[in-house]
C-alpha cells in the first residue's frame, strides 16, 4: 500500500486521482506544504509525497510516471513513439500552465511580500489563456494524446481546476469542456468528498 502526504486542493490530488484510476490502494495524510510534519518528509516542505516502504519520491508528475509505468497504465511504453509524444505534452503543459499557475502562486501568497510582484496577474491570465487557444487547436480526440485517457489528461484538468480556484477565467470552451468531461470520471468523483 501507498501513503500520500498532502492536502487534496495542492498537486497532490494529481497523485490521488492516477491512484484511483489505476486501482491502487493508498492511505491519505492531508497535511499542508511547508509543515513542519512535511518538512520531516521532503526538507523543501512540498507536496505531494509518496511512500512506499522506505522510498519517497516527490513531485506529483515524477509520482504518476513511476505509478503508471510500474502498474502499467495512464502512459504507453518507455520507449515508444506513442510515450513521446505523451512525455512532450505532459513537459508542455507543465511548462505553459502549471508553471504560469505557480508563478501567480508565488506572488499572490507564498514568497514574502516583499518579493511579491502585485501585477503579475494579468500578464498571467493572459498567457495562460493563449496557451490554452493554442493547446485546443492540437486537441484532436477525446483524450489529449492517443486513445487512452492518461497522465496529461490528469494534469491538463487539474489545471484547469487550479486557474479556476484562483479566479483566472478561462475563455477556451473546448478546454473548459475537455476538463469536464474528465473530471466526470469515476475515479475523479470518488475524489470528490475529500474537498468538503
Amino acid at each position: 500500500m501507498y501513503t500520500v502526504i498532502g492536502y487534496p486542493v495542492t498537486r497532490t490530488i494529481r497523485v490521488l486521482w492516477a491512484l484511483e484510476e489505476l486501482g491502487l490502494d493508498y492511505e491519505l495524510n492531508p497535511v499542508l506544504p511547508g509543515s513542519d510534519e512535511t518538512k520531516e518528509i521532503n526538507p523543501s516542505g512540498k507536496v505531494p509525497i509518496l511512500i512506499e516502504g522506505d522510498f519517497k519520491l516527490t513531485d506529483s508528475t515524477a509520482i504518476m510516471h513511476y505509478l503508471a509505468d510500474k502498474h502499467g497504465g495512464l502512459l504507453a511504453k518507455a520507449g515508444t513513439q506513442l510515450r513521446a509524444q505523451q512525455d512532450a505534452m505532459t513537459f508542455r503543459l507543465l511548462d505553459e500552465l502549471d508553471a504560469l499557475l505557480w508563478m501567480n502562486a508565488r506572488h499572490t501568497f507564498v514568497l514574502p511580500k516583499e518579493h511579491r510582484v502585485s501585477d503579475i496577474r494579468p500578464s498571467a491570465a493572459w498567457e495562460l489563456n493563449r496557451n490554452f487557444d493554442r493547446l485546443d487547436a492540437d486537441l484532436t480526440g477525446p483524450y489529449l494524446v492517443g486513445e487512452q485517457f492518461g497522465v496529461a489528461d490528469i494534469i491538463l484538468s487539474h489545471c484547469v481546476g487550479w486557474a479556476k480556484n484562483v479566479k483566472i477565467e478561462i475563455t477556451n470552451k473546448s478546454i473548459l469542456s475537455h476538463a469536464k468531461e474528465m473530471r466526470a470520471r469515476p475515479a475523479f468523483q470518488r475524489l470528490l468528498p475529500l474537498f468538503k
